[in-house]
Order: structure tokens, then C-alpha cells, then sequence
């Protein structure tokens, strides 16, 4: 499997079940996409901002579910194998993504994995094992959220400097090296770690880049 980053901001997701499977997977999409959630029950977890429609579905009702929701993404995480089997072959026939909770490995086409991730907006990471071992998944984020600590402020930092220096005609060549070295200067990631504000990042990403392009130029 090679992961693939898909933009579902302003879209429909369709989740077919309430359980805790359903809600783990409603409150993640719950962060960029409507999400709809249809189950006769659901359970107490926590779902993020889902919309509830209380039914019991069949086989033969998902078509009719499919048609009415429009979703660019569709979600079975029911405890009915047959019923997961009918969304995920009626989501297929029509060219729609879809993940099928009680399945592990190899999904064909248009079968997707929801993959652990980190976040530290604009940055994601996600961590997947193709489904064989979501406990080490699980663990591996734990492990990365001190990485990622302050990486969403550096990553916009940063983009700022390489549009500035972009539009202020520096060589491609001194701006490639002023932005890596930035991106990677220690005191630009401390300062993001202990302070975390935009403003004290971009003075201390300011020093650096300073020094990187030397007494001959800012980017103006």
C-alpha cells in the first residue's frame, strides 16, 4: 500500500454504523468533512460534529442511503458482515472510497485505510500498517507527537520566508539553502517547542535566515 493524502474538506462522508468503530472513524472524518452517521443505535463515545440518523438498514437498503447522502467517502463499521459486504461492493460499483472496518490488508480498488495520524495543522503525519497491527499504529503516534510538537508553526514560518524570498527574485539555488536552513535550524524548533507563538518563530527563523544569505541581501 502507498498512502496518499485526499482532501475531503466541504464533503459528505457516510458512516453505517454507531458503535465505537463507527465513532472513532466519524470523529476523525468529523474534522474536515459532514459526516453522516446511520445505525438503529448508538453508543456513548464520542463522535465529533456528526449528524444522527437513527435506522436499521439492510443489504438491499444501501443503494437507496448511497443515493441520498452523495458521499465521497463511505465508512462500514457495522457488526453485520453481510451488510458491510453490500456497502462496500455497492461503494466500489460506483467509484466511491470506501473502508470497511472488520477487514485488514489488501482492500482492492477504491479501499482505503484510515491511518493513525499526528497533527499539528499545517502538518500531518499519519503512521499505517496496512492494517495488520493498529496497536502498533497507536503506539508509533504516541511516539511521534513529541516530533511534531511545533512543527505546524515552522512549516508556516517557513512557507512565509520561501514566498518572500521567491517573490523577491533571490537565486533559486541561495533561496533552496536559506529556507533548508531554517527548516531545520535547532534554535528555530526551540523557540517553536517553548513559546509556540507565530511571532517569536519568525524572529528567530529571521536570524537564521540572515545568516544563511549573508551580508549581500534579505530576499528584498
Amino acid at each position: 500500500m502507498i498512502p496518499l493524502v485526499h482532501d475531503i474538506d466541504g464533503e459528505t462522508v457516510l458512516v453505517f454504523g454507531g458503535g465505537t468503530v463507527g465513532a472513532r472513524k466519524a470523529r476523525r472524518f468529523a474534522r474536515e468533512a459532514r459526516v453522516v452517521v446511520v445505525s438503529p443505535a448508538f453508543t456513548d463515545a464520542d463522535f465529533g460534529d456528526s449528524e444522527f440518523l437513527r435506522a436499521a438498514p439492510g443489504p438491499d437498503d444501501v443503494p437507496t442511503w448511497l443515493d441520498a447522502a452523495d458521499p465521497v467517502l463511505v465508512v462500514a463499521a457495522t457488526d453485520d458482515t453481510a451488510l458491510n459486504a453490500a456497502i462496500e461492493s455497492e461503494a466500489k460499483e460506483r467509484g466511491l472510497l470506501v473502508n470497511r472496518a472488520d477487514r485488514s490488508g489488501e482492500r482492492g480498488r477504491g479501499g482505503v485505510v484510515v491511518p493513525a495520524t499526528v497533527d499539528d495543522d499545517p502538518v500531518h503525519v499519519a503512521v499505517t500498517t496496512s492494517g495488520t497491527s493498529p496497536a502498533v499504529s497507536r503506539h508509533l503516534r504516541r511516539e511521534l507527537e513529541s516530533v511534531v510538537d511545533g512543527a505546524g508553526v515552522v512549516a508556516t514560518v517557513v512557507g512565509e520566508l520561501r514566498a518572500e524570498l521567491k517573490d523577491g527574485d533571490v537565486d533559486p539555488g541561495r533561496r533552496r539553502a536559506a529556507v533548508r536552513a531554517v527548516a531545520e535550524a535547532e534554535a528555530v524548533w526551540a523557540v517553536a517547542r517553548a513559546n509556540g507563538s507565530r511571532d517569536a518563530v519568525r524572529e528567530a527563523a529571521d536570524g537564521v535566515l540572515a545568516d544563511a544569505l549573508g551580508d549581500d541581501g534579505d530576499g528584498g
